[in-house]
Protein backbone atom coordinates (compact mmCIF):
# COMPACT_ATOMS: atom_id res chain seq x y z
CA UNK A 1 0.00 0.00 0.00
CA UNK A 2 3.03 2.26 0.21
CA UNK A 3 2.59 3.31 -3.43
CA UNK A 4 0.42 5.69 -5.42
CA UNK A 5 -1.89 2.89 -6.58
CA UNK A 6 -1.99 1.48 -3.05
CA UNK A 7 -3.55 4.72 -1.81
CA UNK A 8 -5.73 5.63 -4.79
CA UNK A 9 -7.43 2.25 -5.30
CA UNK A 10 -8.69 1.81 -1.70
CA UNK A 11 -9.69 5.49 -1.68
CA UNK A 12 -11.64 5.09 -4.91
CA UNK A 13 -13.43 2.02 -3.54
CA UNK A 14 -14.40 3.95 -0.41
CA UNK A 15 -15.68 6.90 -2.45
CA UNK A 16 -17.82 4.62 -4.65
CA UNK A 17 -19.17 2.86 -1.57
CA UNK A 18 -19.93 6.21 0.05
CA UNK A 19 -21.78 7.47 -3.04
CA UNK A 20 -23.85 4.29 -3.21
CA UNK A 21 -24.67 4.49 0.50
CA UNK A 22 -25.58 8.17 0.10
CA UNK A 23 -28.15 7.25 -2.55
CA UNK A 24 -29.58 4.43 -0.42
CA UNK A 25 -29.80 6.57 2.72
CA UNK A 26 -31.35 9.49 0.81
CA UNK A 27 -34.03 7.23 -0.62
CA UNK A 28 -34.79 5.76 2.80
CA UNK A 29 -35.08 9.24 4.34
CA UNK A 30 -37.34 10.52 1.55
CA UNK A 31 -39.75 7.57 1.72
CA UNK A 32 -39.37 7.03 5.49
CA UNK A 33 -38.22 3.48 4.76
CA UNK A 34 -36.14 1.12 6.84
CA UNK A 35 -32.38 1.23 6.26
CA UNK A 36 -31.80 -2.38 7.23
CA UNK A 37 -34.97 -3.93 5.80
CA UNK A 38 -36.08 -1.91 2.75
CA UNK A 39 -39.57 -2.52 1.43
CA UNK A 40 -38.67 -2.42 -2.26
CA UNK A 41 -37.62 -5.69 -3.85
CA UNK A 42 -37.21 -7.04 -7.39
CA UNK A 43 -40.44 -7.70 -9.25
CA UNK A 44 -39.18 -10.72 -11.16
CA UNK A 45 -38.76 -14.12 -9.60
CA UNK A 46 -36.44 -17.02 -10.17
CA UNK A 47 -32.68 -16.92 -10.55
CA UNK A 48 -32.42 -13.15 -10.80
CA UNK A 49 -34.39 -12.74 -7.58
CA UNK A 50 -32.03 -15.15 -5.83
CA UNK A 51 -29.02 -13.18 -7.09
CA UNK A 52 -30.65 -9.98 -5.85
CA UNK A 53 -30.98 -11.45 -2.37
CA UNK A 54 -27.25 -12.14 -2.19
CA UNK A 55 -25.21 -9.78 -0.07
CA UNK A 56 -23.65 -7.69 -2.83
CA UNK A 57 -21.86 -5.50 -0.31
CA UNK A 58 -20.29 -8.51 1.38
CA UNK A 59 -19.19 -10.04 -1.92
CA UNK A 60 -17.64 -6.74 -3.02
CA UNK A 61 -15.72 -6.54 0.26
CA UNK A 62 -14.36 -10.04 -0.28
CA UNK A 63 -13.37 -9.31 -3.88
CA UNK A 64 -11.79 -5.93 -3.08
CA UNK A 65 -9.87 -7.32 -0.11
CA UNK A 66 -8.58 -10.26 -2.13
CA UNK A 67 -7.39 -8.01 -4.97
CA UNK A 68 -5.64 -5.69 -2.53
CA UNK A 69 -3.91 -8.65 -0.87
CA UNK A 70 -2.67 -9.86 -4.25
CA UNK A 71 -1.46 -6.37 -5.15
CA UNK A 72 0.35 -5.94 -1.81
CA UNK A 73 2.15 -9.26 -2.19
CA UNK A 74 3.13 -8.47 -5.78
CA UNK A 75 4.57 -5.08 -4.77
CA UNK A 76 6.80 -6.57 -2.07
CA UNK A 77 10.48 -6.67 -3.01
CA UNK A 78 11.52 -10.26 -2.60
CA UNK A 79 9.66 -13.01 -0.78
CA UNK A 80 7.24 -11.83 1.89
CA UNK A 81 8.68 -13.41 5.03
CA UNK A 82 7.70 -12.90 8.62
CA UNK A 83 11.20 -13.35 10.15
CA UNK A 84 14.75 -13.80 8.93
CA UNK A 85 17.03 -16.70 9.73
CA UNK A 86 19.65 -14.69 11.52
CA UNK A 87 20.40 -14.91 15.22
CA UNK A 88 18.66 -13.28 16.93
CA UNK A 89 15.77 -13.42 14.44
CA UNK A 90 14.19 -10.15 13.33
CA UNK A 91 10.76 -9.39 11.98
CA UNK A 92 10.62 -8.35 8.33
CA UNK A 93 8.27 -6.11 6.33
CA UNK A 94 6.32 -4.63 9.27
CA UNK A 95 4.30 -2.16 7.18
CA UNK A 96 3.48 -4.74 4.53
CA UNK A 97 2.18 -7.14 7.18
CA UNK A 98 0.06 -4.33 8.63
CA UNK A 99 -1.41 -3.67 5.19
CA UNK A 100 -2.18 -7.36 4.75
CA UNK A 101 -3.88 -7.40 8.15
CA UNK A 102 -6.08 -4.46 7.13
CA UNK A 103 -7.10 -6.16 3.90
CA UNK A 104 -7.74 -9.44 5.71
CA UNK A 105 -10.09 -7.59 8.06
CA UNK A 106 -12.00 -6.36 5.01
CA UNK A 107 -12.31 -9.92 3.67
CA UNK A 108 -13.49 -11.29 7.02
CA UNK A 109 -16.03 -8.50 7.36
CA UNK A 110 -17.41 -9.38 3.93
CA UNK A 111 -17.66 -13.03 4.94
CA UNK A 112 -19.66 -12.05 8.03
CA UNK A 113 -22.07 -10.01 5.87
CA UNK A 114 -22.62 -12.90 3.46
CA UNK A 115 -23.09 -15.39 6.29
CA UNK A 116 -25.57 -13.15 8.11
CA UNK A 117 -27.71 -12.31 5.06
CA UNK A 118 -27.58 -15.56 3.12
CA UNK A 119 -26.61 -18.45 5.38
CA UNK A 120 -28.26 -17.88 8.74
CA UNK A 121 -31.98 -18.66 9.08
CA UNK A 122 -32.55 -15.03 10.11
CA UNK A 123 -30.42 -11.99 9.44
CA UNK A 124 -28.37 -10.90 12.47
CA UNK A 125 -27.77 -7.15 12.26
CA UNK A 126 -25.96 -7.11 15.60
CA UNK A 127 -23.41 -9.60 14.22
CA UNK A 128 -22.79 -7.45 11.12
CA UNK A 129 -22.43 -4.23 13.09
CA UNK A 130 -20.28 -5.88 15.75
CA UNK A 131 -17.89 -7.31 13.16
CA UNK A 132 -17.64 -3.93 11.43
CA UNK A 133 -16.91 -2.10 14.69
CA UNK A 134 -14.30 -4.69 15.68
CA UNK A 135 -12.62 -4.29 12.28
CA UNK A 136 -12.40 -0.53 12.71
CA UNK A 137 -11.00 -0.87 16.23
CA UNK A 138 -8.20 -3.03 14.86
CA UNK A 139 -7.75 -0.66 11.90
CA UNK A 140 -7.31 2.27 14.26
CA UNK A 141 -4.69 0.40 16.30
CA UNK A 142 -2.81 -0.57 13.14
CA UNK A 143 -2.84 2.99 11.81
CA UNK A 144 -1.58 4.47 15.08
CA UNK A 145 1.30 2.02 14.99
CA UNK A 146 1.75 2.59 11.25
CA UNK A 147 2.91 6.21 11.65
CA UNK A 148 5.69 5.51 14.19
CA UNK A 149 8.38 5.89 11.53
CA UNK A 150 6.66 8.75 9.67
CA UNK A 151 7.51 12.43 9.92
CA UNK A 152 6.72 15.76 8.32
CA UNK A 153 4.13 15.75 5.54
CA UNK A 154 3.53 12.00 5.69
CA UNK A 155 2.87 12.16 9.42
CA UNK A 156 0.42 15.06 9.01
CA UNK A 157 -1.46 13.26 6.23
CA UNK A 158 -1.80 10.09 8.27
CA UNK A 159 -2.81 11.96 11.44
CA UNK A 160 -5.76 13.48 9.60
CA UNK A 161 -6.69 10.05 8.24
CA UNK A 162 -6.54 8.62 11.76
CA UNK A 163 -8.87 11.39 12.91
CA UNK A 164 -11.46 10.35 10.32
CA UNK A 165 -11.14 6.68 11.27
CA UNK A 166 -11.58 7.55 14.95
CA UNK A 167 -14.74 9.60 14.30
CA UNK A 168 -16.13 6.85 12.07
CA UNK A 169 -15.42 4.32 14.81
CA UNK A 170 -17.42 6.40 17.29
CA UNK A 171 -20.39 6.61 14.92
CA UNK A 172 -20.32 2.87 14.23
CA UNK A 173 -20.13 2.13 17.94
CA UNK A 174 -23.24 4.23 18.62
CA UNK A 175 -25.01 2.43 15.76
CA UNK A 176 -24.79 -0.78 17.77
CA UNK A 177 -27.57 0.63 19.97
CA UNK A 178 -29.36 2.70 17.31
CA UNK A 179 -28.94 0.89 13.97
CA UNK A 180 -31.94 2.59 12.32
CA UNK A 181 -31.07 6.20 13.17
CA UNK A 182 -30.89 8.24 9.96
CA UNK A 183 -28.59 10.90 11.42
CA UNK A 184 -25.94 8.31 12.27
CA UNK A 185 -26.13 6.83 8.77
CA UNK A 186 -25.67 10.29 7.26
CA UNK A 187 -22.62 10.91 9.45
CA UNK A 188 -21.22 7.48 8.57
CA UNK A 189 -21.68 8.16 4.85
CA UNK A 190 -19.98 11.55 5.11
CA UNK A 191 -17.00 10.10 6.98
CA UNK A 192 -16.64 7.27 4.43
CA UNK A 193 -16.56 9.85 1.63
CA UNK A 194 -13.96 11.91 3.51
CA UNK A 195 -11.83 8.86 4.21
CA UNK A 196 -11.90 7.78 0.57
CA UNK A 197 -11.24 11.20 -0.95
CA UNK A 198 -8.44 11.91 1.52
CA UNK A 199 -6.75 8.59 0.70
CA UNK A 200 -6.76 9.60 -2.96
CA UNK A 201 -5.36 13.02 -2.04
CA UNK A 202 -2.68 11.34 0.10
CA UNK A 203 -1.53 9.36 -2.92
CA UNK A 204 -1.02 12.57 -4.88
CA UNK A 205 0.66 14.39 -1.98
CA UNK A 206 3.11 11.64 -1.09
CA UNK A 207 3.88 10.02 -4.44
CA UNK A 208 2.69 12.16 -7.38
CA UNK A 209 2.48 15.86 -6.53
CA UNK A 210 0.49 17.87 -9.04
CA UNK A 211 3.22 20.50 -9.27
CA UNK A 212 5.84 17.86 -10.11
CA UNK A 213 7.95 18.79 -7.06
CA UNK A 214 7.84 16.87 -3.76
CA UNK A 215 6.38 18.50 -0.68
CA UNK A 216 8.95 19.88 1.76
CA UNK A 217 8.79 18.42 5.27
CA UNK A 218 10.61 21.43 6.72
CA UNK A 219 8.36 24.04 5.09
CA UNK A 220 5.65 25.23 7.48
CA UNK A 221 3.53 26.46 4.57
CA UNK A 222 3.34 22.94 3.13
CA UNK A 223 2.35 21.52 6.51
CA UNK A 224 -0.36 24.12 6.95
CA UNK A 225 -1.75 23.56 3.46
CA UNK A 226 -2.12 19.84 4.15
CA UNK A 227 -4.69 20.71 6.82
CA UNK A 228 -6.26 23.31 4.52
CA UNK A 229 -6.71 20.72 1.78
CA UNK A 230 -8.27 18.35 4.31
CA UNK A 231 -10.83 21.01 5.28
CA UNK A 232 -11.62 21.54 1.60
CA UNK A 233 -12.24 17.80 1.27
CA UNK A 234 -14.65 17.89 4.21
CA UNK A 235 -16.61 20.77 2.66
CA UNK A 236 -16.69 19.23 -0.82
CA UNK A 237 -17.82 15.84 0.50
CA UNK A 238 -20.55 17.47 2.61
CA UNK A 239 -21.76 19.41 -0.45
CA UNK A 240 -21.68 16.20 -2.47
CA UNK A 241 -23.82 14.41 0.13
CA UNK A 242 -26.25 17.33 0.25
CA UNK A 243 -26.41 17.40 -3.56
CA UNK A 244 -27.18 13.68 -3.77
CA UNK A 245 -29.99 14.07 -1.23
CA UNK A 246 -31.43 17.09 -3.04
CA UNK A 247 -31.25 15.44 -6.46
CA UNK A 248 -32.83 12.25 -5.07
CA UNK A 249 -35.63 14.24 -3.45
CA UNK A 250 -36.55 16.18 -6.59
CA UNK A 251 -36.09 13.17 -8.89
CA UNK A 252 -38.28 10.87 -6.81
CA UNK A 253 -40.86 13.61 -6.36
CA UNK A 254 -41.09 14.33 -10.11
CA UNK A 255 -40.85 10.66 -11.07
CA UNK A 256 -43.56 9.43 -8.73
CA UNK A 257 -45.82 12.40 -9.48
CA UNK A 258 -45.54 11.57 -13.20
CA UNK A 259 -46.32 7.94 -12.44
CA UNK A 260 -49.44 8.99 -10.53
CA UNK A 261 -50.52 11.19 -13.44
CA UNK A 262 -50.07 8.33 -15.88
CA UNK A 263 -51.88 5.95 -13.53
CA UNK A 264 -54.85 8.27 -13.22
CA UNK A 265 -55.06 8.60 -17.02
CA UNK A 266 -54.90 4.86 -17.52
CA UNK A 267 -57.38 4.09 -14.71
CA UNK A 268 -60.44 2.15 -15.93
CA UNK A 269 -63.77 3.98 -15.97
CA UNK A 270 -67.36 2.94 -16.75
CA UNK A 271 -69.11 4.40 -19.74
CA UNK A 272 -72.49 5.97 -19.03
CA UNK A 273 -75.48 4.04 -20.32
CA UNK A 274 -78.38 6.45 -19.94
CA UNK A 275 -81.05 4.47 -21.79
CA UNK A 276 -80.86 1.15 -19.86
CA UNK A 277 -80.50 3.03 -16.58
CA UNK A 278 -83.52 5.23 -17.42
CA UNK A 279 -85.60 2.21 -18.27
CA UNK A 280 -84.59 0.51 -15.04
CA UNK A 281 -85.65 3.54 -13.03
CA UNK A 282 -89.01 3.60 -14.81
CA UNK A 283 -89.61 -0.04 -13.98
CA UNK A 284 -88.85 0.65 -10.31
CA UNK A 285 -91.06 3.73 -10.12
CA UNK A 286 -94.13 2.07 -11.67
CA UNK A 287 -94.75 -0.43 -8.80
CA UNK A 288 -94.27 2.37 -6.29
CA UNK A 289 -96.96 4.49 -8.00
CA UNK A 290 -99.36 1.53 -8.09
CA UNK A 291 -98.90 1.01 -4.30
CA UNK A 292 -99.44 4.68 -3.56
CA UNK A 293 -102.68 4.98 -5.64
CA UNK A 294 -105.04 3.10 -3.15
CA UNK A 295 -103.62 5.07 -0.25
CA UNK A 296 -104.42 8.35 -1.94
CA UNK A 297 -107.92 7.16 -2.76
CA UNK A 298 -108.65 6.25 0.88
CA UNK A 299 -107.23 9.40 2.31
CA UNK A 300 -109.00 11.81 -0.07
CA UNK A 301 -112.53 11.81 1.63
CA UNK A 302 -111.04 12.49 5.05
CA UNK A 303 -109.04 15.33 3.67
CA UNK A 304 -112.19 16.86 2.19
CA UNK A 305 -114.00 16.56 5.53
Amino acid sequence: MGTFIGHVCPGLLLVLHGLYQAIVVSRAVIFNDSLLYPLWSPKNKGRWARLWKLSSEGLLKIMAGSLLVIYEISCTHGALKLMNRELPPRFLYPKEWQHLTMFTLLILNGCVDVMSKNMLPQRCVALEKGALVLSFYELLLLMVSHVKESSGIELQVHYLLILVVFLLLLVLTVELWAPEMFQLWMMETLLILIMGSWLIQAGFILYRPVSGYPWDDDDMNDLMFVTTFFCWHVMCDALCLFGIYGFSYFWHRCYYSSLKMMGSKKAPYHKSTPEPLYRLLQEIEQPEKEDQAPLLAKSSPRDKA
